[in-house]
Formats: structure tokens, sequence, C-alpha cells
């Protein structure tokens, strides 16, 4: 796309939004001012592309969806996908407006909640086949947790304990020697410190100075005779206690069993902690998978109410699709007969499932319908498919008949037509110029066209110039009026240039506008 050479190339319009359209166009993340829109979109040479909304960058994802509300376009090719029901659901629907809209809306909001249901109950199921393991597993859970009846912050006091009561003959020795040192009669510190207190005691009153040692030895002379009593209650009091002992070992083998068995990798006072957690929920657990029969049973039972709304909601789509599309059908015919096709008839089928045995795969996210539009040449000649039954050129006026119809209830902003009119002339290109033009009644209508007969309705006429210096190619978008524009289009007529037939002609052609 981008011209050797160059670094970039810059596309920008300026689009009119709806009023009821800005809404969803903000929601999109899209900056509408003063109901208009200038879309840029730059390409690199490297392939690189960017996207902004007046200025404010978007994903060209967004555009996209915006795209559908401000352009139709309609190439040669659409031709072809008209004749795919997909392409012709999508016509209906959009002929239908909000009606086709809205319970489209609402039967989409079905199947997904019907969807979304199944796969609910898939997991359901599967989560069931492993609950007899699981409750198993919960019930000696439970039962060891019962035994035990752990308490938090017990780990570190078992081992605290038994730390204790492990070194009791060392921890004797130990406090005894300290009594000892304390109380000697002869050396002790308590009788040194008393000494102390007895030299200072005469002559502490005559210098404050030596009143603070005196009190500083003081207070650490009752402070020691405190702590002597204590040791020699701590020594009368520390006793050997096997049984305790063992039963604290029992009892720390017992808690590591059961972090083993169902803990996980923390510490030890952090599992016990986890264990107690676990066991606080175990029995609402335990209900739940032991009434998974119920559960699954009332879920089943749910589905069935939320298929029955999914398949009302179908059927009522199936309805409305119906109804459209025999006003379609009679709208489209009425426009064929204009485009000198007097004889043709255009008629759409809804083709919608038995729904009294309706299979799952028929559920699609467009309902359970396909759409055929058949095409009758004449009075008593057999329906056949639009893609069969129709030449190039009586395509390209049945797409354009669409077009009119569905414009006046489902308008977009501007149409763009790519020489649709392909294999089309005479009379019918003077009536499908006509039909364009009612089309641009309703909205913007640019044609691509090189039928003199259909660009003679035009309200403006553009010509497109090819140039070539040898090295470069250049295009050039001019608009004619006036003679220029009668000059064009006799131009077009004769393929002479200055032929006054053609012009008269020409002048005949633009009179058929006024």
């Amino acid at each position: 796309m981008v011209r050797i050479g160059n670094e970039r190339l810059i596309a920008s319009a300026r689009f009119a939004v709806a009023k009821e359209l800005i809404p969803r166009f903000e929601e999109a993340g899209a900056i509408v001012e003063d109901g208009q829109m200038i879309i840029t979109r730059s390409v690199t040479s490297d392939g690189k592309s960017k996207a902004t909304t007046s200025g404010i960058a978007v994903p060209a994802s967004v555009l996209s969806e915006l795209s559908e509300y401000l352009v139709e376009v309609h190439a040669q090719a659409a031709n072809l996908s008209i004749g795919k029901s997909a392409k012709q659901r999508e016509l209906l629907d959009r002929f239908g407006g909000a009606s086709v809209t809205k319970v489209l809306s609402d039967y989409r909001e079905n199947l997904r909640n019907y969807q979304d249901l199944k796969l609910r109950i898939a997991a359901f199921k599967k989560s069931m086949d492993a609950k007899d393991s699981a409750l198993a597993t919960l019930r000696e859970f439970t039962a060891l947790m019962k035994k035990l009846a752990l308490v938090s912050g017990e780990y570190g006091d078992i081992e605290a304990e038994m730390a204790r009561l492990s070194s009791v003959e060392e921890l004797r020795l130990a406090s005894e020697n300290a009594h000892a040192i304390l109380n000697d009669e002869q050396a002790g510190v308590l009788t040194s410190l008393g000494n102390v207190r007895k030299v200072l005691d005469a002559a502490r009153g005559k210098d404050a100075a030596l009143e603070a040692i005196y009190s500083a030895v003081s207070e650490s002379f009752y402070v020691l005779a405190d702590t002597n009593t204590t040791v020699a209650s701590y020594v009368q009091a520390l006793e050997a206690d096997p049984a305790r002992l063992d039963y604290l070992q029992s009892r720390k083998s017992d808690i590591n069993s059961a972090i083993k068995r169902f803990g996980g990798a923390g510490t030890h006072a952090e599992e016990v902690d986890a264990l107690i957690s676990r066991y606080a929920t175990a029995a609402e657990t335990m209900k739940d998978l032991e009434g998974g029969d119920e559960k699954l049973s009332a879920l089943e039972n749910e589905l069935l109410l939320v298929k029955k709304t999914l398949l009302a909601s179908a059927k009522k789509l199936t309805q409305v699709r119906i109804d459209f599309a025999k006003v379609l059908g009679e709208r489209v015919t009425e426009e064929i007969h204009h485009l000198s096709m007097p004889h043709t008839s255009l008629t759409v089928d809804v083709l919608s499932p038995d729904y009294s045995a309706v299979k799952e795969s028929d559920f699609t996210a467009t309902g359970c319908d396909e759409v055929a539009m058949l095409l009758c040449a004449h009075k008593g000649a057999p329906l056949v498919p639009l893609s069969k039954g129709a030449s190039g050129g009586e395509m390209s006026r049945v797409m354009l008949a669409l077009e009119v119809v569905i414009a006046a209830t489902h308008p977009v902003g501007t149409y763009v037509f790519d020489e649709v009119d392909a294999g089309v002339g005479g009379k019918a290109a003077i009536e499908v110029g006509r039909r364009l033009h009612a089309l641009s009644q309703h909205a913007q209508v640019i044609v691509v066209t090189h039928l003199p007969q259909v660009a003679a309705w035009a309200d403006s006429h553009f010509v497109v110039n090819k140039n070539n210096d040898g090295s470069v190619s250049q295009s050039d978008v001019r608009e004619v009026s006036g003679d220029e524009r009668l000059t064009e289009i006799a131009r077009m007529l004769a393929g002479l240039e200055g032929s006054q037939s053609a012009k008269e002609h020409a002048a005949e052609l633009l009179s058929l506008k006024r």
C-alpha cells in the first residue's frame, strides 16, 4: 500500500455519528465531538499500522466493530457472498432492525446461560467422580483431628518443655552452683556485698557521691538476695519427670505424623495452625460432598428449565424472522420491478429445525435458522437459490434492491458501491441509477461506476485519472460540473471526445434527475 521510497501512508476521514449511536461509540473508546468523529489510519512501509479517533489511539478491532455503523461497502465480490445462507440471514436481521436485535440478544443470553450451566455440571460430575476418595480422606482427617485436639502454639510449648525435662540434671547442677556462689558465708557474693555496704555506711553521710554509690550497692545486694531465694526455690522444685517427657515425645510424634499425612511444607507451628483451620471447615466440606447427588439432581433440573427457556427464545427468533422475511421478500420484489425485472420476484424462506426433536448442534450463536433467498424469474417458473437463478447483472440489481429496502429500516451513514452495476446496461442501468439516487435520500451514497446512465443520477460527479511519468504512477480525483460534467458523461457514452450526438444524449440523461 505504501509507495516505494515513502515511509508511511496516512488516510483520514470525518464521519457524522447518529445521536443514538454516540454512547455506544464512546463506550468502545472512540471520541465523538459535536456529533462527528475523525478517523485516521497510518501504515508504515514495514507494515506497522496505527488507528486514531479524533487524535486518540484505538485498537484496529474497535474501528472494525464501529465501522459497521458507519459504512456499508459493496463490491462485485458481494454478489458472491449474498448467495450464502449466512449473508442472507445477516441481511434479513438487518432489515428486522431493533425487533430482531432484541430477540436475538435475549436468545444469545439464554444460550450463554445454558452453555455455562452445562460446563458447571460437567465440572461438578468430574469432582463427584473423586468424591468417595475425598470423603474417605476427610473422615480420616476429622477423626485424627478430633483425637489430637490440637491447640495453636502448642508445638513450640512442647519443644520448650521437652528441652527442660531432657536436661534436669544439668539444670540442677548449674542452679545449685549458682546458689552456692551467692550464699557462701565466707566468699559468697551476698557476703561480699554485705561487707561493702558496712564499709560504705560509716562514711556515706560525708559525701553525696559516696551516698549514691552506697545506694547502688544496696540495691544490688537486695536484688541478688531476691535472686538467691528464687534460685533456691528453683532447685527445690526441679525434679525429673520421665512420664511427662514420654507423653510430650509421644504427643510431638503424633503431631508430626499428622503434618506428614495432611500438612504442607511450612514450619511445624504454621502447619499446626493450617490443620486447625482445615478442621474448622472439614465438616461443611463433607456435608457438600455427601449431598453431591442431591446437588447434581438440582443442577440437572435447573438445566432442563434453562433449556426450555432457550428453546422458547429460539422459536420466538424464528417466528420474528419469518414475519420479517415475508415483508422483505415483498418489498425487494417491488424494488426489483423498478429495476427492469418486471416479472421477477424474491422469496425469503426461514428454515428452522423440528423443535420437537431439536439437536444440541442446532443452537448456534445466530439461532437455529438457515435463511434462503429464492428467485423466481417469471410467473410459473420454479424458485431457485439466488446464487443459481440470477446472472451477474441481475444479481447486482437484487443486491441494490435489498440495500434500498434495508436502508429504510436499518440505515448506516454511508454506502459505497464499487462497480456493482457490472453486467447491467441500457434501461436497466438507468433504473439502477434511479434507485441509487433514491437510496441517497436516506444516506450518503458513493458509487464507483463506468456507466453513464448511473453517473448521471449523482449529485456530485468525480473523475479519477491515473498518470504515469515513466517512473511513478499517480492518481488524482477531481470534481466535474456544468459543461465539464456534460462532456465527461458524453465521453463515457461514446468513448469519443467532442461527439455532438453523445453530448445531446448526455444532456438527456442528466435531465432525468431533475
